[in-house]
C-alpha cells in the first residue's frame, strides 16, 4: 500500500508520494506562511521512518517552489530531483535563489530524463526495493525541449521544461504528473514518444485550457480519472469525456493506493462524484 496525496495549495500545486517502503517523495512546493506550519508537521509526520526523502521539482515558478527554502530549513532535501536546467529570472527571489543552489548541488542534484535510473528511484538492491518512479519526459536531445531550456534560460516562461513523472505500485494503480506543460509545446513533441498508460492523471497547468493534454497522448494513456488542480474556474479544461474530480472544489485529494484498487478520499465533505463504487471503510484522510 502507498498514500499519494495532492495538498489544496490554491494557484499552484504540491503532493506526497509515502510509498509502502522506506521511501518517500515531495513532488513541488507551494507554501504560504498561513500554512507552513501544519504542512510541514504533516510531512514530518507521514516520513517519520523513512530513510530515502527526494524532492521532486518539476519547474522553477513560484507557485512550485514557493516555499521551498523553509522546506529545506525544516526537512533537509539532499535529494533534488530536477532536470538539468540554466533556467533564471528578472525578480528573483529567496525560493528561486534556493532552488537555484539545490539544482547545482553537485552532491544533492539528480537530473531527470526519459529512462534515467537511479538507486531506489527505480532501482532495487538488497538494502532496499524501489519507489515506483520514472520519467517518461524529456528527451534531451529533442530541438523543441532544448528551444524551452534556452527560453527558460533567457528569463522567460519555464514552464516547458517540466517532466512527465509516472509512480507505479505494483499491482496497483499508475499515476501520472507532468508539470506545467502548454498545450502547443505537447503538441509540438507528441509525437515523439508513445505515452505511458495511466490510471489517474494530474492535469497539466492546474488544469489550465492551455495545459489540455493532446488527444494521441490522452488516446495512449487512457486515463480511468483525471484530476484538476486549482486554477480559476474560467480557465478550467473539465475533460467533459473522462471522470474527473476539481481540486478546486474537492480540497486535499488523498489517494490510498491498494492492489487491485484506489481509494479516493478528500477533505471537502459535501463534494461527491456518481462514477465511483462505495466502500464502507474507516479512515483518516477525510471524505471518502
Amino acid at each position: 500500500m502507498s498514500i499519494v496525496k495532492s495538498l489544496s495549495v490554491g494557484n499552484g500545486d504540491m503532493f506526497y508520494i509515502k510509498h509502502g517502503n522506506d521511501n518517500f517523495t515531495i513532488i513541488d512546493c507551494c507554501i504560504s506562511e498561513d500554512d507552513r506550519a501544519w504542512i510541514i508537521e504533516e510531512l514530518k509526520s507521514e516520513s517519520k521512518g523513512k530513510k530515502v526523502k527526494r524532492f521532486i521539482s518539476t519547474h522553477p515558478d513560484d507557485d512550485h517552489i514557493r516555499g521551498l527554502t523553509y522546506l529545506h530549513q525544516e526537512m533537509n532535501l539532499l535529494n533534488f530531483y530536477c532536470v538539468r536546467n540554466e533556467a533564471t529570472k528578472e525578480d528573483q527571489t529567496d525560493d528561486f535563489d534556493q532552488y537555484c543552489e539545490l539544482r547545482d548541488d553537485v552532491e544533492k542534484a539528480f537530473y531527470l530524463y526519459k529512462g534515467c535510473t537511479r538507486k531506489w528511484m527505480n532501482e532495487d538492491d538488497e538494502e532496499r526495493g524501489n519507489s515506483g518512479l520514472e520519467c517518461l519526459w524529456p528527451m534531451t536531445g529533442n530541438k523543441d525541449f532544448k528551444e524551452a531550456l534556452e527560453t527558460a534560460k533567457g528569463g522567460d516562461q519555464p514552464n516547458n521544461v517540466s517532466p512527465v513523472v509516472k509512480y507505479s505500485l505494483r499491482g496497483g494503480a499508475t499515476i501520472l504528473w507532468m508539470g506545467d506543460l502548454e498545450t502547443d509545446f505537447m503538441e509540438k513533441v507528441e509525437d515523439a514518444i508513445t505515452m505511458d498508460a495511466a490510471d489517474i492523471l494530474f492535469a497539466p497547468h492546474h488544469g489550465r485550457d492551455s495545459g489540455t493534454v493532446p488527444t494521441k497522448w490522452l488516446g495512449e494513456m487512457q486515463p480511468r480519472l483525471i484530476i484538476i488542480g486549482e486554477a480559476p474556474a474560467e480557465h478550467l479544461n473539465y475533460y467533459e469525456a473522462y471522470n474527473t474530480i476539481t481540486q478546486n472544489s474537492a480540497g486535499d485529494i488523498t489517494l490510498e493506493c491498494l492492489k487491485n484498487k484506489t481509494r479516493i478520499y478528500v477533505s471537502d465533505s459535501e463534494y461527491s462524484v456518481d462514477f465511483l463504487d462505495y466502500e464502507i471503510v474507516g479512515n483518516n484522510y477525510g471524505g471518502y
